[in-house]
C-alpha cells in the first residue's frame, strides 16, 4: 500500500530528527508533527497516512527501550550506536512493527529494505535484512513453543 509506505517514510524522517536532536523520547512527542513536511504539505496529506504515521511514531517511541534493546542482541558486530543513525530508525520502526502490528513480516522487511535503499547507503539494506530476518525467526520459534 502507497498509503502505509508514505506513513513509514514520515516516521522514519521524524525519529531521525529527534535522534539527531538527542530528543528521542515519547516526552518530546508532538501529535501530527513531521519535520519533513510542512503545514500545507501536511493538510494535503490522507487521514489514513497521519493515522497510520502517529500510530506507527508513538508506538516505537513508547518501545524505545525495548526495540533498542533487540538491536543490540541481534547487531552481533555493531554497537547500537554504532549503527547509521538512518539504519538505526529503519531498524527501530520495523522491529517495533513486527511485534505490535498485524502486517505480514515479510511486508515489514521489505519495507525496511526498501526504506534503507531510499534513504540510505547502497549496501546496507543487506545488514537491515539480516538483522531483521533473525529477529523475525525467533519471533516464530516463540510462537511455535508457546
Amino acid at each position: 500500500m502507497k498509503t502505509r509506505h508514505i506513513a513509514r517514510e514520515l516516521v522514519l524522517q521524524a525519529l531521525y530528527e529527534m535522534d539527531v536532536r538527542g530528543e528521542l523520547s515519547i516526552d518530546n512527542y508532538r501529535p501530527n508533527y513531521f519535520p519533513c513536511l510542512s503545514d500545507k504539505e501536511m493538510d494535503k496529506l490522507e487521514d489514513e497516512v497521519k493515522i497510520y504515521a502517529t500510530s506507527l511514531l508513538m508506538g516505537t517511541l513508547e518501545s524505545l527501550d525495548k526495540v533498542d534493546a533487540y538491536i543490540s542482541e541481534f547487531s552481533f558486530n555493531r554497537p547500537i550506536d554504532k549503527i547509521n543513525i538512518v539504519d538505526r530508525n529503519i531498524l527501530r520502526l520495523s522491529i517495533y512493527s513486527l511485534l505490535n502490528t498485524d502486517v505480514h513480516p515479510h511486508i515489514i522487511i521489505d519495507e525496511a529494505v526498501k526504506l534503507s535503499q531510499e534513504f540510505s547507503t547502497d549496501v546496507t539494506y543487506k545488514f537491515i535484512n539480516g538483522i531483521l530476518d533473525s529477529f523475525q525467526k525467533k519471533l516464530s520459534l516463540e510462537e511455535k513453543f508457546n
